[in-house]
């Protein structure tokens, strides 16, 4: 279980960047209902994958709650709609973003806390593997925090392996992070979740 520190520290960085990126005059947000609704929308976009919001439905959604009465938005989706046409890259862009903001200055990684936070907000809601992942790597014990290319490479492992991790190759350029933790599911889903402590030691 990531503790709870962790998913304060994920939300706030999350906030951070929808208002860096998101939150200015064109988007004409004026309370703060319509900025929580605002973050709602992105996170249902960026981080549940879920569908983008059309102009007539989010239009006639608002119209219900107000009684019918207007079709006008709550706040300019201008922006809302740049990220619905290119999910892959506002994805990536607030992916980046976590990692910088959440490395200490000076510093080349995130303690594994931060990181296993991160990625259970940002990638478990779409790649459900990750929850093995953040089970594994308290398990292993001995990565204390994640380098940018370990970042990259977790997301990059979850895009293109598949879930059975029949496709992973052993001998590509992934992290030894990443070796290990295939040999952990592996070793699990052949001799059950009990037999790993005995038969391997991380």
């Amino acid at each position: 279980m990531v503790a709870w520190n962790g998913l304060t520290r994920v939300s706030c960085l999350y906030r951070l960047f929808v208002l860096r990126n998101f939150i200015n005059e064109s988007t004409r947000i004026s309370s703060l209902p319509v900025l929580a609704q605002a973050l709602r929308e992105l996170e249902d976009l960026l981080i549940r994958d879920k569908e983008a919001l059309t102009r007539s439905a989010s239009a006639s959604s608002q119209a219900k709650k107000r009684g019918g009465a207007s079709t006008k938005e709550p706040y300019n989706r201008t922006r809302y709609r740049e990220y619905a046409s290119d999910r892959k890259a506002a994805f990536a862009d607030l992916y980046q973003f976590c990692f910088t903001l959440a490395k200490p200055p000076q510093a080349r990684n995130i303690d594994l806390e931060t990181a296993m936070a991160l990625w259970s907000v940002l990638l478990a809601p779409r790649y459900p593997i990750v929850n093995d992942l953040i089970t594994f790597l308290p398990v292993k014990g001995t990565y204390k925090g994640a380098n940018k290319d370990i970042w990259n490479m977790v997301h990059e492992f979850c895009r293109v392996v598949d879930p059975s991790l029949s496709n992973y190759e052993a001998d590509g350029a992934w992290p030894s992070l990443l070796d290990d933790f295939v040999a952990w599911m592996k070793c699990k889903t052949d001799d059950g979740a009990e037999a790993v402590s005995a038969r391997v030691e991380w």
